[in-house]
């Protein structure tokens, strides 16, 4: 029964993984009419000058919201298990899968409405911060705050579930001999529950790495709804979708996407390497 289970997540593996992924290493070596093309589409998609922006805006976005997102969830998690609430153990959970329950376009239209300061219900804060219309609100300055803001209340609950589960794995044995010696609150965190829940946020981090690498829908809609305040190249995904689309340069953008995708596992080696993931105890 085992293999069966397999087999078909290995099948849907190949048809919608590795194919297309090969399929995107030959275009990217290739040009239009199938002839060998070296590192030529690379390099046309390194000059182009919406690259580095591209770059720079994912680049961004990232660091604002892998740190957010270590941070915030790994404490949000300590001080939740902390508190040892019963209702904790279902009402709580549920609300903090609510907002990764709405899909990413669902998630950026309901921002849509609390980003314009005219019909959201925040919008005296905005205007607080004198911010008084959305194109105010969306200036391409502000937008890696704005992703992060969006990724962290798409995706945080749920990874804060999952390290309440690896907290809850912790020998209560452990802990409260810890308490007898004479350790509070805070040195048991630092000192037990943070390292042994090193795994699971090197894990955090490398799922978190792969999605914010494929920023997409949130600059998409956000560029048709401000009427190109937003540019529609700001991502390296929008622009391989610009390239596929717009150009009809599909060499273009599989080098893009190999591009993208060598940053994504030379970044992740990092959070394996440093996170000690497959380290056995």
């Amino acid at each position: 029964m085992s293999y069966g289970f397999v087999a078909l997540y290995t099948a849907l593996t190949v048809a919608f993984g590795i194919l297309p992924a090969l399929y995107a290493l030959y275009l990217a070596f290739t040009d239009e009419n199938g002839g060998f093309a070296g590192l030529a589409n690379f390099s046309k998609v390194v000059d182009d000058f919406r690259f580095l922006p591209a770059v720079g805006h994912v680049a961004y976005f990232l660091v604002i919201w892998l740190i957010a997102l270590v941070v915030l969830v790994t404490v949000l998690a300590v001080a939740v298990h902390a508190i040892r609430l019963r209702w904790l153990g279902s009402s709580l959970r549920l609300v903090f899968y609510l907002p990764g329950a709405l899909a990413g376009a669902s998630s950026v239209l309901l921002w849509l409405f609390l980003l314009d300061p005219t019909a959201s219900p925040v919008g005296g804060l905005l205007r607080l911060l004198g911010l008084s219309s959305f194109v105010q609100v969306i200036v391409p300055a502000h937008l890696p705050l704005i992703f992060a803001i969006i990724a962290f209340w798409t995706g945080a609950g749920g990874w804060i579930v999952i390290m309440y589960g690896a907290l809850n794995n912790i020998s209560a044995e452990v802990i409260e001999a810890a308490r007898i010696d004479g350790a509070g609150p805070i040195q048991i965190a630092w000192r037990i529950q943070l390292p042994m829940l090193r795994k699971w946020i090197s894990y955090m981090g490398i799922m978190s790495l792969a999605a914010g690498t494929q920023l997409f829908v949130e600059p998409q809609l956000l560029s048709q709804a401000s009427n190109a305040v937003v540019p529609n190249d700001y991502s390296l995904n929008q622009l391989a979708y610009q390239y596929a689309f717009q150009q009809n340069d599909f060499n273009g953008a599989a080098a893009i996407s190999l591009l993208l995708l060598v940053i994504a596992l030379a970044l992740s080696a990092v959070f394996v390497l440093r996170g000690g993931l497959f380290e056995t105890d």
